[in-house]
């Protein structure tokens, strides 16, 4: 029996509103997320945890005031210590070493034209991380005060993808730099990406000097222009899809002048795997020919198992399986996801309720 439907929260206001809203509605999830003595890694105490993110935390509350009040907001609705929940979303303070994490994270899949039929702009993610975060999967529609709206999937604390009234979308991959510093964590400058008005001014924030790391950034808009930011924290390689329309990337450095940055050579041939695989299904099909049926058959690809694309861990005891699947219909202005696997997942889609303008 397919998952159920993942729950939509829409949050209104300020960010002080928004981080109220989501403590409330989240506190559970975040409750258990702060109780993290136990994945603290090194032998760290938990003094010494919230002492090196609030090293962090300086550097980002002054570049993303907001943020701090919506942290803010959002530990005093789930009744946690607000440092504790910055800690949660420091990801770069909580693997060592590299070689510790999951086996399998995410894979993208873009198709723009000449690639699609109707010249449509197409963009499908799977998201890849434990079954239990799969259960704590909330969508959000972001209507605030100051920035277009915005529809992201997360658990309350982390966003794994986004969309926004401009058109654009964003979704990517984790990586393992060698080069991470403090600074400010990849996944709230993640969030700022999404709050931007264009896909230059997304990009730009994508490559701001003050970053903790990188992920890889696959950022798409309406008009069909497609940026794939592969980044570290000190350096990045900007690519685009080929002459065919095609782009795909999964968890590691393919560029040759990012290759040095690699921090996780061992996981590289799995990830290769699934990247190749959704390169030879694009290739596969005949220009003009690509739809968003298209790139779900892609998606629910399980070719090559453990490392496929569509990951069901239970079939050979792995620890990481296709917890949400998403497929952006730039062009129509649609987003369908769902909890789960997209070859066995009940399809929900999404519109906002006030549209903006294209993005230049």
């Amino acid at each position: 029996m397919p998952p159920s439907p993942i729950p939509l929260l829409r949050v209104e206001g300020t960010h002080a509103d928004a981080g109220a809203a989501l403590g409330a509605a989240c506190a559970d999830v975040i409750r258990d997320e702060v109780a993290f003595d136990a994945r603290i890694p090194c032998g760290r105490t938990r003094s010494e945890q919230l002492d090196l993110a609030d090293r962090y935390a300086e550097i980002t509350f002054a570049a993303y005031p907001w943020y701090r009040e919506e942290t803010e907001a959002l530990a005093r609705a789930a009744d946690v210590d607000p440092r504790a929940v910055f800690a949660c979303m420091t990801e770069e303070i909580w693997y060592e070493p590299y070689t510790a994490r999951l086996e399998g994270r995410c894979t993208d899949v873009v198709a723009v034209p000449p690639a699609t039929t109707g010249d449509r702009v197409l963009v499908g993610h799977n998201n890849d991380i434990r079954r239990r975060y799969q259960e704590q999967l909330v969508a959000v529609e972001w209507a605030l005060d100051d920035e277009p709206e915005q529809l992201t999937i997360g658990n309350g604390l982390w966003v794994s993808c986004g969309w926004n009234a401009n058109g654009i979308s964003m979704t990517g991959n984790e990586l393992a730099p060698l080069d991470e510093r403090v600074g400010i964590p990849r996944e709230i400058q993640f969030r700022s990406m999404l709050r931007q008005p264009s896909i230059d001014a997304a990009v730009a924030e994508g490559l701001r000097q003050d970053r903790a790391s990188s992920y890889n950034q696959v950022l798409v808009d309406r008009s069909g222009r497609a940026v794939n930011i592969e980044g570290s924290a000190t350096d990045a390689e900007l690519t685009g899809p080929d002459e065919r329309g095609h782009l795909a990337h999964a968890n590691h450095y393919v560029c040759e002048r990012m290759l040095r940055f690699e921090g996780d050579p061992d996981y590289r041939p799995n990830s290769s795997a699934r990247h190749r695989r959704a390169l030879a299904l694009l290739a596969e099909t005949a220009p003009g020919t690509v739809t968003t049926h298209t790139l779900r058959s892609i998606l629910s690809d399980h070719e090559g198992e453990p490392n496929a694309i569509c990951r069901h861990p239970e079939r050979y005891g792995g620890t990481s399986a296709t917890a949400f699947w998403w497929i952006a219909d730039l062009t129509a202005g649609e987003v369908a996801f769902g909890r789960g696997n997209p070859c066995d997942s009940v399809t929900q889609t999404h519109r906002f309720q006030t549209t903006a303008t294209a993005a230049s």
